[in-house]
């Protein structure tokens, strides 16, 4: 294994965080979920969860899985979002260091081993989740406009990306 698969190549790729059902999380032996926020569940520029939102977070929560969000956000960004659905965060967690990761683990009370993280970058969310050792949802982003802080992370992933496909290492979820 190449540093690149090592560090980047994510334990499962999908479409939308939709397609990480009940079904999928529970077959994986998953019972936390730790989610990005900006493009993973909403657009970067979008402040409130829609109704597939809601109904992907009620879905997890009437099947006893812990959520969390992790993101790289600002603090009022993030608590806006996941406070009027009871949702746990850590704002401004600096993916991919690995404290924030530990800390959700922490706030999670659950292993490694059945903890995922689903975000849309390679650079921050599957970074860290290969880093700490938890498995990886890789979902593609909500918006293709991102933030500007995130703009060189996109180019370098590109690279990476090209680089998976090529090897036939990227499949699809359905």
């Amino acid at each position: 294994m190449t540093i690149i698969e090592d560090k980047f190549l994510p334990s499962h790729f999908v479409n939308r965080y939709e397609d990480i059902t009940v079904e999928f999380l529970k077959a994986h032996n998953i019972s936390a979920v730790m989610t990005d926020l900006d493009n993973t569940l909403v657009a970067f520029d979008e402040a409130d969860a829609d109704d597939n939102v809601l109904k992907w977070i009620q879905s997890l929560e009437a099947s006893n899985i812990k959520l969390l969000i992790l993101s790289n956000g600002r603090h009022e960004r993030v608590k806006a979002f996941a406070e009027p659905h009871g949702i746990d965060y850590i704002d401004s967690a600096r993916k991919p260091m690995l404290a924030n990761f530990h800390k959700g683990l922490k706030l999670l009370g659950t292993k490694k081993k059945n903890t995922v993280m689903v975000g849309d970058q390679l650079m921050t969310d599957v970074l860290g989740a290969n880093r700490v050792g938890i498995k990886s949802v890789l979902v593609i982003p909500v918006k293709e406009k991102d933030g500007w802080a995130t703009y060189l992370n996109r180019r370098i992933e590109r690279v990476i990306m090209k680089y998976f496909k090529k090897k036939n290492m990227i499949t699809w979820e359905d």
